[in-house]
């Protein structure tokens, strides 16, 4: 089991701050978080590639989607940003 944490717009669109959940690597945690996040919330129109666009750390390292994950990381979601 895994804790997922979702910040920026995932979290204030969403209403989500946190996740439990079961996966092997962040690859395969993106489309249950966003099938969780639906679930809670049928309103927001959250997709995968949302989420693959998304600053993604594992117990505050910064990671990519091919990494393994393991019972009792914390899995950090942090959307894109643009600004002026």
């Amino acid at each position: 089991m895994v804790t997922v944490r979702l910040f920026g717009t995932l979290r204030l669109e969403s209403g989500v701050k946190e996740l439990q959940l079961e996966a092997g690597s962040v690859r395969e945690l993106i489309p249950l978080v966003c099938r969780e996040i639906r679930r809670q919330r049928p309103d927001f129109a959250v997709t995968e590639k949302d989420f693959r666009a998304c600053l993604v750390a594992v117990n505050g390292v910064r990671v990519n989607p091919r990494t393994k994950l393991r019972d009792r990381d914390v899995v950090y979601f942090f959307p894109a940003v643009a600004g002026g």
